[in-house]
């Protein structure tokens, strides 16, 4: 039943070939593209650098590795992974409102167990995160690669094995991030009925945390990075806890260890609670005129 669900959601999302490019493509073409406009204007710098006798970068080899790292690191962080969470929400939206929008939940509701029709979207919302990261992988290779074209350096890949269990965690994680901020979206739409709402709520929620999570605002409450208070408010911040414990330094972030169990629980929170609230909604839910 789980698996007949998956499959019509991921048909049909398919076949909403303009809601896969803003969702999955548009946000890592965008900074492929900009990332070798960047070199190409760079490299242009370091030209007239040179020939006004000025110092320059010392040539050394790209590490095409650190390419994996960078998209962990960037899948679902503020700035970059910021744009991804935002165009993720069009096809959440579209995955999880649409049958509001289109009256077809009648149609479907009578041919698989409604359980099995929410896990199916949120399943497919699963594959097209990962789908999402790939594409952005790609995109950092070719970041990575355009700037020893660019710049005439050579080209290595070199990961320890820690370093390689580093990044499938900060994946993953990454994973789980963009997937808890689309199940706001999903709760959103079975209470609202709205792809409107499912849209623009998660946007209006995320907003206000990271207004919530500026350092002197936090102080100003009392509320401590490390503390429960904080990691429970703020999903986000549980997400860089994580990222900062897993791989020290590769966050700003004044955590700590005692951040562990708070951050943890916070974002599991995040992620249980909508979905289990969604599911127990739908449920009792009246869709003969949906």
């Amino acid at each position: 039943m789980l698996a007949d669900a998956i499959r019509a959601e991921g048909y049909r999302l398919s076949k909403n070939r303009m809601t896969v490019f803003w969702s999955v493509i548009f946000t890592p073409l965008l900074f492929a593209v900009g990332g070798i406009a960047y070199h190409l204007n760079k490299a242009q710098g370091d030209k007239l650098a040179a020939g006004a006798n000025l110092p320059t970068m010392p040539v050394s080899p790209v590490n095409l590795a650190e390419a994996l790292t960078f998209t962990a690191n960037l899948a679902a962080e503020a700035k970059l992974g910021g744009m991804i969470l935002v165009f993720m929400l069009i096809a959440g939206a579209t995955v999880y409102a649409g049958d509001y929008r289109w009256e077809s939940w009648r149609l479907i509701s009578a041919r698989n167990d409604r359980t099995s029709l929410i896990l199916g979207k949120v399943g497919v919302m699963k594959v097209l995160a990962l789908a999402t990261m790939l594409v952005l992988l790609v995109a950092s290779l070719l970041f990575f690669a355009s700037q020893a074209i660019i710049y005439q350096r050579p080209l290595s890949f070199d990961m320890s094995l820690a370093e390689a269990g580093d990044t499938l965690l900060i994946w993953l994680l990454s994973c789980i991030r963009i997937v808890q901020f689309g199940l706001i979206g999903l709760l959103t739409a079975i209470v609202t009925r709205s792809m409107l709402a499912a849209l623009f709520v998660p946007l209006a929620l995320g907003f206000g945390q990271s207004i919530l999570g500026i350092p002197p605002l936090m102080a100003f409450l009392g509320l401590h990075p490390d503390g429960w208070a904080a990691q429970l408010l703020m999903p986000g911040l549980s997400y860089d806890a994580l990222k900062t414990l897993l791989v020290p330094g590769i966050t700003p972030a004044p955590i700590t260890a005692a951040a562990l169990w708070p951050a943890i629980v916070g974002l599991a929170l995040w992620t249980l609670l909508p979905l289990g609230a969604s599911i127990a909604w739908f449920k009792r839910q009246d869709l003969s005129k949906e």
